[in-house]
Order: C-alpha cells, then structure tokens, then sequence
C-alpha cells in the first residue's frame, strides 16, 4: 500500500491528534525549559515548592504527588535545600527517611512563583471568552482524570469472553448480585439460565461479550446484544465488576467500548435496564447521556429491574 493513499483509522487519528496538541501545550508552558520563567528554579524543582507549600512531604509522598520516581523527587528536594529554599529533618514516622518543609526564603519564593505564573495565565485566559475559559477548565479536568484512570488500569487486559471464562464470570455476577441483594428469584440478570455460558450467548456478529482481567484472573465484564423484538436496538448487557477492579474507571471504559461496538453494527439506539440498588451505574449511564424511558422496553425477562434508559447512537455517530 502506498504511504499516499494510507488513511489513517479513526481511533488512532484522535489519538495522534492529542498527542500533538498535548506535546504542543507542554512546549507552550514552558514545561522543557531549563528554568522555571524567571524563576531559580526547573520546572520539577517548581512543582516541589508548589506541593510543599501545601505540606510537609517525605520523598515518597512527592514522588507520589509529582508523579516522578523517589530519585527525581530526592533530587529536586537537594536542589531546593541548596537554594536555601527548602530543609529537611528526621521523619518521625520512619526514622530511615526524611520529611521536606519549606523554609522562610522558600516561601517568599513561592510567592514570587505563584504571581508569576498567575501572570502568566491571565494572559493566556485574556484572549478566550468567559465560556470559552469555562469549557476548557472542564475539558482539561476529564483529560486529567482519564489519564490518571488509564495510569490506573495498566497490567489489565480487555478482551472478549472465552468458553474457559464462563464460570468465573458467572460467579462474579452472581456474587457482585448477592452483595447489593438482587436475589435469584426475581427478575434480575443473575436468574437468567444462560448466565453459566455467557460465551455462547455472545457468538453472533452483532453481539459482543467483553471480560478484563489481571494475570489471568478474571475480574469483571459486560456486553452487548440484540434487544429482543425491537428492531435497531441494542442492550447493553451484564455490566458486573468484583470489588478489586473498581474506582479504576473500567466501568466507563467498558460501557464507552460497547458503545463504540454498537454504533459501528449500525443499532440506532442502545438501551438497559438497571435498578435503584446501583446508585453508581445510574450516575455512569447519564453521565454517558442515556435518558430515563417512562416503560421498558423489548422483553427482556428482567421484571425487577425498574430504571430503564436508551441512548440514541445518532447522537454519539456525529460526535
């Protein structure tokens, strides 16, 4: 294939496509510069001042906070503390490390820091409208978080189920049930008769059942399908994580990847049904803008489960 007619997919286009910017936004700031602006400072050595204006860190905790290893976080504090900005003294919780503090100068000189870089993004906000200013404080703050979730998820695998996976995962929803009280004997997922060959249930094209696991443990999953007797539709299936995996934003991801799968099958809508119980999912689905429906839909046997939403793919297609 010539490199002239290559097209690059989707995916991986946005993906270039942030990069760049984020690249960009790094060069912008100043971020590779030996020096901190006008500061005495490099920009690790400036994000140390700013953390320890907060609070007394030992390495550890800075290397924590800054996200750099204990050598990095170790070298900043010994510049600082040569700078006279900074000291350190016995850490009284673990004799075999120390705790960083500010000194006097240090915090005159984050003062000095702190207007010189509020100076700096007034500038920078002085050319964007109020709106604007706002919709970027908001875009930036989903950015950290994502990337912070995805620092969380490394060593996981997401993959699609396999006949060998069909016991654990029907033990997880059967268990992760138990623990929020959807019983068997009522209209919810973990009575359905199929739930010990959840594999054969996803076989045809436009059904897919996803699992994640960590070292070949089986830790969570959830899928789409066809929704019964309502052409065009799909449901969003089965949703169940073990307690190890949560707080790592898979949830999002999972339903973000169904989602995806959906709109490439060509369905005009996705739906569920979930129940009150599970305060967490309800907030994910309308963060996601799925909307309340006023009666279910389809017939899918889960009588219990009273919150039903849909979400129209058209809206997602053109995003």
């Amino acid at each position: 294939m010539s490199l002239n007619n290559f097209t690059m997919p989707q995916p991986l286009c946005q993906a270039s496509q942030l990069r760049r910017l984020s690249r960009q936004l790094i060069r912008q700031l100043g971020l590779l510069d030996a020096a901190c602006g006008n500061q005495p400072l490099s920009p690790v050595q400036a994000h140390t001042l700013i953390e320890l204006g907060q609070s007394n860190y030992s390495i550890k905790q800075l290397a924590e906070l800054l996200n750099i290893d204990k050598s990095n976080a170790s070298r900043a504090v010994s510049h600082l503390v040569e700078k006279g900005f900074a000291k350190t003294t016995a850490n009284p919780k673990d004799n075999r490390s120390l705790v960083a503090q500010l000194t006097a100068s240090g915090k005159k000189q984050l003062i000095k820091l702190d207007n010189q870089q509020n100076q700096q993004f007034n500038e920078i906000m002085a050319q964007l409208p109020v709106a604007q200013i706002s919709q970027i404080e908001q875009s930036l703050s989903q950015y950290n978080k994502a990337v912070m979730q995805s620092k969380a998820q490394i060593g996981y695998n997401i993959r699609t189920i396999e006949p060998a996976d069909n016991a654990a995962m029907a033990q997880i929803i059967r268990d992760v049930s138990a623990e929020y009280g959807l019983t068997a004997d009522k209209g919810y997922g973990v009575s359905d008769p199929t739930l010990d060959s959840l594999s054969e249930v996803y076989q045809q094209s436009n059904a897919c059942y996803w699992v994640i696991e960590q070292d070949g443990q089986i830790l969570g999953g959830g899928g789409i399908a066809p929704l019964n007797n309502q052409p065009g539709v799909c449901e969003l299936q089965k949703m169940y994580f073990s307690q190890a995996l949560r707080g790592k934003g898979f949830a999002r991801r999972l339903a973000l990847q169904a989602i995806g799968f959906a709109t490439e099958q060509a369905y005009d809508a996705c739906y569920l049904e979930t129940t009150a119980n599970l305060t967490e999912a309800i907030k994910l689905y309308e963060s996601l803008s799925f909307q309340h429906l006023d009666a279910p839909l389809g017939s899918t046997g889960h009588d219990a489960c009273e919150i039903t939403m849909l979400l129209k793919l058209s809206q997602t297609k053109s995003t």
